[in-house]
């Protein structure tokens, strides 16, 4: 499976669109943490006290994507490799997916044309939890201007002669929390919530995972002050890769094609969704890309 040093190669079941990441990616890369290029995504990396970064590239030839890694990260190599897996969504079984949905009478059309749709997921839970709390009520653009502000002043600055445009690690819990966040665009609630988030996860109150089940981690995030049910699923959903996940109040969601002009409301498409278990996410994926066509 090696290539050649820091080099792997990770295997996928196709259908599976590049396309559909780096269009992912376009709308929400951090400059300075994250480089996309037509052909390549590349990012900062803190894993398991190393620090570095990694690119990823599409192979034409081979069902596969070429991962190339600085040697900082060797010592978490496996790590690495389920977080980039779980990211570009690598371990989805497509037929499996597409025989589910296949009997829906809305769904199953949507599904069948874009049959290698996936979940993208980010690298760090963290660091999407941040993007989805500063994402509350505004578009994606004004979320990764802000988030973008959030790295400027609190990123650790990075160096490297073979990545010169990974320049800055995500900012940690600890410093977000910390900081002042005077003038960084946000009210001042937002700012709050965000705030008192971090320092939930820098004290170890709050742990980023879902070892205690999807719907208790929900539960949990719902408990914080200023987060509600769109922000805990949409956590669930781009943090964690949950299959299951489903913010029903999101208005892509709400406002898909599909619908028809009225749309529909979040309790009737919350309703809806239950025929699409245990794989709403997927549902999610399909209806994001019919809104985003439409």
């Amino acid at each position: 499976m090696s290539q050649s040093p820091n080099t792997l190669l990770l295997n996928y079941q196709p259908p599976w669109q590049w396309q559909q990441f780096h269009t992912h990616f376009a709308l929400r890369a951090l400059a300075g943490v994250e480089n996309l290029q037509p052909h390549s995504y590349a990012r900062s990396v803190q894993l398991d006290g190393q620090y570095g970064w990694f690119r990823v590239q599409p192979l034409a030839d081979q069902h596969a994507l070429q991962l190339h890694y600085n040697h900082s990260l060797h010592p978490c190599l496996p790590a690495l490799t389920a977080r980039v897996r779980k990211m570009f969504d690598l371990d989805c079984q497509p037929q499996q997916i597409s025989a589910h949905f296949a009997a829906d009478a809305q769904l199953g059309p949507l599904v069948a044309r874009n049959p290698g749709l996936r979940l993208p997921t980010a690298f760090d839970p963290f660091e999407q939890a941040v993007r989805a709390i500063v994402g509350q009520q505004v578009t994606v653009k004004a979320a990764v201007t802000i988030t973008g502000r959030l790295v400027t002043r609190l990123g650790e600055p990075l160096q490297f002669a073979d990545a010169p445009e990974i320049q800055r690690l995500f900012p940690t819990p600890a410093a977000i929390a910390a900081a002042n966040l005077g003038g960084i665009g946000m009210p001042g609630k937002r700012v709050q919530t965000l705030q008192h988030f971090a320092a939930q996860v820098a004290s170890g109150d709050l742990h980023l995972s879902l070892q205690d089940g999807y719907t208790a981690f929900v539960e949990q995030l719902c408990g914080l002050p200023g987060i509600g049910p769109w922000t805990a699923e949409y956590i669930a959903l781009r943090a964690f890769g949950e299959v299951d996940a489903f913010p029903a109040s999101d208005l892509g969601l709400l406002k898909a094609p599909l619908w028809g002009p009225e749309g529909i409301d979040a309790k009737q498409l919350k309703a809806r969704a239950e025929a699409w278990r245990p794989w709403r996410a997927y549902a999610a994926a399909h209806l994001w890309h019919n809104y985003s066509e439409g």
